[in-house]
């Protein structure tokens, strides 16, 4: 991932973009800070976590720059959240979403909302970086609690 990130990056230096180049540097940074932490290499696996996390603060920071009256700031935060999303899985449809959940639930004979913690536990390695653990979390309660009401 290192690698594609530092190719892009020397292509979006040619190329004079400003945006591009000053966010896929913060990214770099970034993995080479959490590299140098850990004192291991990150393969994608391990960078997709990091990834998702920039792209969540830089929505935060974007819903405040709105709020408070930032519309630059806001455009800019949601332009540096499009580069790093390039770098992330697709995400997965609503669809998909709820056809994993049911064969998670099904899978584990799961019964109500007492039994979300074991589905989540599965789901969330599954689905890592294909999609946000607030929208899993959210299908899995509807589900459980839409077969303990039947």
């Amino acid at each position: 991932m290192q690698t594609r990130i530092s190719s892009d990056l020397k292509l979006a230096m040619k190329a004079r973009d400003r945006d591009r180049v000053s966010t896929l540097r913060l990214v770099l940074a970034e993995l080479q800070r959490r590299e140098k932490d850990t004192g291991t290499a990150l393969d994608a696996e391990a960078a997709l976590p990091l990834l998702q996390s920039m792209v969540r603060k830089r929505r935060e920071a974007a819903e405040q720059f709105r709020a408070g009256g930032r519309p630059e700031l806001a455009d800019k935060e949601e332009r540096e959240i499009e580069i790093i999303t390039a770098y992330l899985p697709a995400p997965l449809s609503e669809v998909e979403l709820r056809a994993l959940v049911d064969s998670a639930i099904t899978e584990l004979g799961a019964q109500g909302p007492g039994d979300m913690g074991r589905v989540m536990g599965q789901l969330v390695p599954r689905l890592a970086g294909r999609a946000e653990g607030a929208v899993i979390s959210r299908l899995v309660k509807q589900t459980l609690a839409s077969r303990q009401s039947t």
